[in-house]
């Protein structure tokens, strides 16, 4: 397309809305369990009923105040809160309890690595609020009438908004920043942090401009309930708005677009509200809640290694490959195993890691499970690998042990010893299967006597049919090479097992 000839910036920032893991609401003391049937979880307080007076959730605050320092923010010294006037069906009150004149944490920084390195992206503010109720769109019936139902259950929910500078450059860097701060919110047990729950969403604001112009305007993206949604909605906002400028027809208004997936498009919702609109003015309610520096201290103390420092030590004192690091550090479960195999392992931290990102994360995701449901232990898993190290088993029979570990729950030794899996390494029995298969296949030995290698895999894998996967592939290897090197000492086709040539 001639429109990406020309040059052009594309400028993004994120609002992400994080629910935070209390028992209770922001102003009340009903559930926050996810699940429950509809408006069941529910008050006068969350339903804005009249003489319902909202009593602020002390532990929302104390996550709230994690979760700034862990992003570098300067926090507040007395949280205030405000009303937002907007009218929708599912804020009860017509107005919403947040922060807007006084945040409780400001000018702070989440370091991510790009494709160029890392760099540090600025959190202009963090901000309590409330959660909305939740709206379920009905279809048209055989009438024509369509209609919605509401569910106040979410209604109240404590709810911190991170609202990063415009300084992301492109869908890739967005959905990059997004992970990184999912698996810092997950590191610190402030959120579930679930996508499909709700409990993680995400707002995304684009604008673009040619270079050295100022910021254009901008677009709000809604409804971006995935890291893949995200990275599409904001790649197909970016190319129609190039378009759209390189056309000489810049966005006359701010707006408001919704991601339909389904399309892969986005659509014009409605124009973008201006902060006049919202008649912002302090809650007369909530009373400020003066934050002890005490408090604040002793929640930094607190502070747990976040996924950039053990990326880092990941690299530094295990050596792991850069991409196994950043996929450890960012799930807190699995590193937890990781590290836990470690002190019971002693062979390389790379080859843990091979093991829990790969085959048994396969198993698990096929299972539908998680590291908290395992049946064996991390001492099992160093076990396992020990044993394979040792020669005792096979790579392959190391994977369908995993498998039994996984299903039972029995020892590595025990499963081993049950199905007579253990390794074959006698040079004899070895080479007597060697000879068996190459006997049987005369045509194969001329085919890899003429040149052609694959025979060579062939052989590898009749022996380890015949022996289940039993044979050391170091040893097979080296006998089954030795072997067919007699072949052709003997003049092509002779040697033991084979039949002279005429």
């Amino acid at each position: 397309m001639w429109v990406s000839k020309l040059r052009y910036e594309t400028v993004i920032g994120l609002e992400v809305h994080v629910e935070l893991k209390t028992k209770a609401k922001l102003w009340c003391g009903c559930s926050t369990q996810f699940g429950a049937e509809p408006n069941t979880q529910v008050c006068p307080v969350c339903l804005g009923l009249p003489g319902g007076l909202p009593v602020l959730n002390r532990k929302a605050v104390e996550l709230a105040l994690t979760t700034g320092l862990a992003l570098n923010c300067v926090l507040t010294a007395d949280c205030r809160f405000d009303r937002k006037h907007y009218f929708y069906p599912d804020l009860p009150k017509g107005y919403q309890i947040t922060q807007f004149y006084h945040p409780i944490g400001r000018e702070g920084w989440l370091e991510v690595e790009f494709a160029d390195g890392p760099r540090r992206v600025r959190i202009k503010e963090i901000h309590l609020e409330e959660e909305a109720g939740r709206t379920y769109h009905l279809p048209a019936g055989q009438d024509g009438g369509a209609a919605s139902l509401l569910d106040y259950n979410r209604s109240g929910i404590p709810l911190l908004e991170i609202v990063t500078a415009p300084e992301l450059s492109s869908p890739a860097e967005a959905r990059l920043f997004l992970e990184e701060l999912k698996a810092v919110l997950e590191c610190l047990e402030v959120s579930d942090a679930k996508m499909e729950e709700g409990s993680f969403r995400c707002d995304a604001n684009l604008s673009v401009r040619r270079p050295g112009e100022a910021l254009g305007k901008r677009v709000e993206l809604k409804n971006l309930n995935s890291f893949r949604a995200l990275e599409a909605a904001l790649a197909y906002e970016e190319e129609r708005q190039r378009e759209l400028l390189a056309q000489g027809e810049p966005l006359r208004h701010e707006e408001v677009r919704a991601w339909d997936e389904e399309k892969g498009i986005t659509v014009y919702m409605r124009e973008k509200e201006r902060v006049a609109d919202y008649r912002y003015f302090p809650e007369p309610e909530v009373p400020p809640l003066a934050i002890p520096a005490a408090w604040v201290q002793t929640l930094r103390r607190r502070l747990p290694e976040l996924p950039m420092e053990k990326r880092r030590r990941y690299l530094e004192v295990y050596q792991l490959a850069a991409a196994d690091a950043a996929l450890l550090s960012r799930r807190k479960a699995e590193a937890a195993f990781f590290e836990a195999t470690l002190r019971y392992y002693r062979g390389s931290a790379q080859n843990v890691a091979n093991w829990i990102l790969g085959e048994l994360t396969r198993i698990m995701k096929e299972a539908k499970q998680s590291v908290a449901d395992l049946r064996f232990s991390a001492e099992d898993l160093a076990a396992l690998l020990q044993l394979q190290d040792q020669k005792v088993i096979s790579g392959k029979i190391a994977k369908a042990v995993l498998e039994e570990m996984f299903r039972t729950g029995n020892k590595p030794a025990a499963i081993i010893e049950e199905h007579g899996w253990q390794q074959i390494s006698d040079p004899g029995t070895i080479k007597t299967l060697v000879r068996e298969t190459l006997a049987a296949n005369p045509a194969a030995v001329e085919d890899y006597l003429g040149g052609k290698e694959k025979a060579f895999a062939f052989f590898v894998g009749d022996v380890m049919r015949k022996s289940k996967g039993r044979v050391n592939p170091e040893l097979l290897n080296t006998i089954l090479r030795a072997e067919l090197g007699n072949y052709t000492a003997a003049g092509h086709s002779g040697g033991q097992g084979g039949h002279e040539a005429g």
